[in-house]
Order: C-alpha cells, then structure tokens, then sequence
C-alpha cells in the first residue's frame, strides 16, 4: 500500500513538472528578453520545487542559487552575455543583515527560556487566570503575541507549548482548547514589529535590493522597528477576540487531564487509547524463546521491553538486538493480553507488581512522556528503527499521534517514517528527557511534570539585561539590527547564561541556508527586469481598478503562495513584483513591499506553516480542525491588513 501512495504521488509530480515546463516554454515566447525568460524558468522551478515537495525547501533554495551561479559559466549557451547573479556577490545573503538578525533573535529566545522565565509566566498565568478557559485564552495568547513580536512566531509557540501543557495539567482544561490559539496568536505577534517574523526582517534588504533599479525619485525608505506595531496590535487583539467569541464554536475538544509525567498511565489511557501498565516476567530455563532478541519479541507478541535484570539491573531500554537469556527478569510495558502471551510463551509468571524494577523504574526516575518532533528535525522521514530510537534517543515508542488518529504498537509503529509534528508516546527515563529538552532542532517537549534538572535561574538578570540592552540599541541607535541583535545573543554566551554550544544548537540552520540562498533569485528577479515585465502584465489584467483593489488582490496572491511555500520564499519572489506593480499604479511601493511582508503571515488554512505543524499532535488536532477555525481567520486578517494599512499609511504617493 505503501508503495501504491508513493507512486501516486511520483505520479503527480510528474505531471506537475510537464505542467510547468509547458508553462515555461511558452512564457519565453512572450518575454521581451531572454534574460526575463531564463529567470521566469527559474522562477517556475522554486515554485514547483516548494509547492510539491520534491526535495526539502532548504534543498530547493540552495539548489537554485547554485543553478543561477552556475549560469556564469554557462551563460554563452544559454544566449546570455553574462550570468544572471555575479558569483562574487551570489554568496552575500549568508552575510545579510537578515540571516544575522534571524541567528541572534534565536539566540537570545534560548536564553531566555533556559533561564526557566518560561515556567515563571505559566505560574502568573494561572494565579491571575485561574481555571476558565475566557480568562487563560487572551492571558496566554497575549503573552505569547508579546514574545513572538521580538523573536521567531515557531520559537515562540516552541517555547510556550510546554507552559499550555502545564497551565493545561493543573487548570483541566484540554490542550485543544488553548493550543490553537496560542499558535495562532504566535504567528499574528510576528506582525507587531519587524523582528517579529522572516520576511519582516529580509523586507529593509529587499527594499534596498530593489532600490538599485529605481530612479532616484523613486527609491523607497526603509521601516523602522515599530512601523507595523499598530497594525499588529490590532491583528492580536482580533485574533484574540475572536477565538474569545467564537472559541467554543470553532475549537475542538479533545479530552485530557493533562496527567503527564506521574506515576499514572490514566492520562495516555484517555487520550491516546494506550492501554499500557508495567509488568515484571521472569525468563526461566527452557524457554522456547530463549536466544531471541528484543526487537523479535517485542514485534511478534507487540509489547515493549523497557529493562532487563539478569542479577544486577541494566539502565532502562535495553539494545534491541539483545538476546534472551536464562535468570533474566523482563520490564515490560504493555496490555494484559500482550504480556499474558509473552508470559506464556516465554514459560514464566507475570507480575503486575514491581520487585526487581521498583527502584530503576520508579515514578521519580521514569515514565511516560509526550515529545513532538520539530518542524525542520533531521528525524523526519525516518523512522523509530532507522534512528535507533532507544540507544540514541533513550525513548521507548509505544504510539505516534498523527493528524487525530493515533497509530499504535501492531500498526507498524516503529516502522512509521516521522513527519513533523507527530507526537510521539514513549517511555523514558527522566535523565534521556531532559536531555531531548536541550535538542530543540529535533524535539520539543510537551511533558513537563517531572523531575529533571533545573534551569538557570541565577542567570535571569543577566538575561533580562543583555535583552534590554540590544532592544535599547534597536530603538535609539543607528546600528544595523543585526549588530544590536548579536550585541545581546553574545552577551547571554560571555554571562553565561547559554554555552556556545546551546548557542550553535538554539540556530535553525534550516533556515538560515533557506533565507541566504534565496536573496541571490531576489536580486536576479528584480536586475533583469523580470519583476517589472510581471508586474506590467499584471496592471494590464487590473487595468482601472482602484489602488486598494490592486492592494488587495497582492495580499490575496501572497496569501495563497505561503500556504504552498515558505513566507520567507513567498517575500523574496513577490516583494518585487509588488514594488512594480505599485510604482505601475501610482501607488506608494513601499506600502506594498509591507503588505506582501504582512500577508505572507496569514498561514491559518491548512497546517503547512510550522507554528501549524508543532501544535497539530499535541492538541490532538485535524486538517479539518484548521480548516474551520483557519478559514474565518484568514478572512479576518485580510480585512485588518486593508483596513489598518490604509489607515496608518499613505498608500498612494
């Protein structure tokens, strides 16, 4: 069946391609220039290469600007006089002002959640908010739009998951209630200033960028930190009153109580249907089974092993090529009729009551947990076996929770290739998690009631301060943001407050490549004269339609491309063209450089944006679930973008 899917959709990404090559040769009939027609083809490829997926977006983007280095060399056969990206700057976006300000905004998010700030708000939430769910929403929500304004939205509703998870343990109230929400009020906070997101950072090098081909009565002024502040703090507030008013409408319920990490499994029982206790076996001589390793048992009689004694115990999670052996005493995890089979086929009793694991396995040093898999985690599309998840991880998959179905052992679980925003199920010692609390680029940890190490409280004033410090340098000073940004990211690192190493690990590396290697088409789009041929065929198909409307119809098409492709791939291939299309109408170019900035924000549809993916397990979440409440959200946010973008600028010169 697998096989059939995989076919499929070979199938339609073929088709795909023929479609767009068809496209292509015959947009470079059209074009007034084989420079515009190499550039439309490229352009065509990014789109195709993002919109299905065929390699991941990072991939694409760096495969593109190779392919436009490239074409110096090839430029004689392709009818060029020159390349269409000078090689000598086609590396420059590594260097931007952007990408730096995107790595330290990462940085000094990391230190501030290592400091445990993150557990101080959940508890002020709760004394102020108490348990009903009109009060906690716009508490939490609000906080979270406050922190995405100054930091990356996925960041952000990384950084907060784990504090809805323990409002969510002690106030009763179900994740699906409070998740979506906080993830949605995450992305909206991005619009509040321009480091709140992406493609509000890379605008001012965009508008730069485009500047080079505008006459000098036309070059356009870049924004400052808080430009698009009033236009944020009204998309917040209408997010937040909407899900106040319509919540109860729109929100699934999906019931939990929020048990996690106790010495209980009742929570996973009700949420995920895992009907899973802990057991003690006794391999005894004779066994029909003996010399079989884990994995072997574990498949064929669908249980899980989690700790072996043979006269003095093992840590928990054993290899699961070890083999059977006469003495040893199994830690098993699993239903009564999975563990009475292997009993009986072992030859041996079965103990519901713990002897030999009380202590190994004790509530205060083990348990279930819930960990998501990071949008962007080298894990995904690998499964629980490629990654030898119990050796390298020290995590026991009993279940993954995907899309509101929940796919559990017998189904193939650990065969099951990971995808972003699955929640996985396991058993764990609470030593291994808190240690995957620290890999942020592979997990994010939902669990957070149990015992692990502590933060670093004593680091907090520094924290705070070197925060401070470069949102002071940002407001008052003429310093390029990326050097304001790195001022605090490198004040956290030299007062300790984060290693070096938390430092290289708190970066998304994903997304700096992805950012860097897609300046370099900007730049091609926008110096050949593509942008502008796109943006005149455009005012043609628009011609007479009042500026707001035109306005509109940018916002809508930016709109639809982040729903296919990264916001951050939808800014640097539309931003142009609505600089074009603007100056083309009489309008002001740099309110609608802004508009595609903002509206590549509007991701509430379907989960493709990763805020989206990271919530989608843990909240228990469906497509459809998006659909409903996503739908009337992204109606509502292009009604305040028109409304507030009209009002607090001129959009007409």
């Amino acid at each position: 069946m697998a096989n059939f899917f995989d076919s499929k959709e070979n199938i339609k990404q073929l088709v795909a391609a023929a479609i767009f090559s068809v496209l292509a040769v015959y947009l470079s009939t059209v074009v007034p220039s084989i420079q515009i027609a190499w550039v439309t083809a490229i352009l065509l490829l990014t789109i195709y290469l993002f919109a299905f997926e065929v390699v991941d977006v990072d991939v694409a983007a760096i495969t593109v600007m190779v392919l436009l280095g490239l074409t110096t060399l090839l430029a004689p056969y392709m009818g060029l006089d020159k390349g269409l990206v000078d090689t000598s700057i086609l590396f420059n976006g590594f260097a931007s002002n952007a990408v730096m300000s995107i790595v330290a905004v990462m940085i000094i998010g990391a230190g501030l959640d290592k400091t445990g700030l993150m557990t101080k708000v959940a508890a002020f939430i709760l004394q102020i908010g108490g348990t009903t769910e009109a009060r906690i929403i716009p508490i939490i929500s609000a906080t979270v739009g406050f922190i995405s304004s100054f930091m990356q939205n996925v960041g952000a509703a990384a950084l907060f998951l784990p504090v809805v998870s323990r409002i969510s343990a002690r106030s009763g109230l179900p994740m699906s209630r409070l998740l979506m929400p906080m993830g949605f009020t995450a992305i909206l906070g991005g619009t509040m200033t321009m480091v709140g997101s992406s493609p509000l950072i890379l605008l001012n090098d965009l508008i730069l960028t485009s500047n080079t081909a505008l006459p000098a009565d036309q070059q356009m002024g870049t924004w400052s930190l808080f430009s698009v502040t009033p236009i944020g703090i009204v998309m917040v507030t209408v997010g937040i009153t909407y899900f106040v008013i319509a919540g109860r409408f729109v929100l699934p319920v999906v019931k939990s109580d929020g048990s996690e990490g106790t010495d209980t499994l009742d929570y996973y029982k009700e949420t995920y249907g895992v009907h899973y206790d802990m057991y003690e076996i006794k391999v005894t001589e004779g066994s029909p089974l003996l010399g079989r390793n884990l994995m072997t048992l574990e498949r064929a009689y669908k249980v899980r092993i989690v700790a072996i004694c043979a006269g003095s115990p093992a840590p928990i999670l054993p290899n699961r090529d070890t083999e059977l052996e006469v003495g040893q005493t199994l830690g098993v995890v699993a239903d009564s009729v999975q563990v009475t089979a292997l009993a009986d086929a072992i030859g041996a009793d079965v103990s519901s009551e713990l002897v030999v694991f009380k202590e190994l396995l004790d509530p205060s040093k083990s348990g279930m947990a819930e960990v998501v898999i990071a949008p962007g985690s080298s894990l995904i599309g690998k499964s629980a076996v490629d990654v030898w998840m119990r050796k390298t991880y020290g995590l026991a998959v009993m279940a993954i929770h995907r899309g509101g179905e929940t796919i559990r052992e017998g189904a193939g679980v650990r065969d099951l290739p990971f995808l972003a925003g699955d929640t996985l199920v396991c058993h764990t010692s609470w030593d291994a998690l808190s240690r995957l609390e620290k890999d942020t680029k592979n997990f994010v940890v939902v669990t957070t009631e149990y015992p692990h190490e502590e933060s670093r409280p004593h680091k907090l004033g520094f924290a705070l301060f070197f925060f401070a410090v470069a949102l002071f340098m940002v407001l008052f000073t003429d310093l390029r943001l990326s050097v304001a940004l790195l001022t605090g990211a490198i004040g956290m690192i030299l007062s300790g407050v984060l290693s070096i190493d938390e430092a290289y690990e708190a970066v998304s590396w994903k997304t700096v490549f992805l950012l860097a290697s897609l300046i370099p088409l900007g730049f091609a789009v926008e110096s050949t004269g593509t942008a502008k041929w796109i943006a005149d065929q455009t005012l043609v198909l628009m011609d007479g339609a009042p500026i707001w409307v035109i306005q509109l119809a940018v916002a809508v098409l930016a709109t639809f491309f982040t729903l296919v492709m990264s916001n951050v791939g939808a800014t640097v291939l539309l931003v142009p063209l609505a600089v074009n299309i603007a100056i083309g109408a009489g309008a002001n170019p740099a309110v609608f450089a802004l508009t595609v900035a903002l509206a590549t924000s509007n991701s509430f549809l379907i989960p493709t944006h990763q805020v989206n993916a990271l919530i989608m397990g843990p909240g228990g979440y469906r497509v459809p679930d998006f659909m409903k409440a996503g739908g009337i959200m992204t109606v509502l946010f292009l009604i305040v973008l028109m409304v507030m973008m009209n009002l607090v600028f001129d959009v007409k010169l």
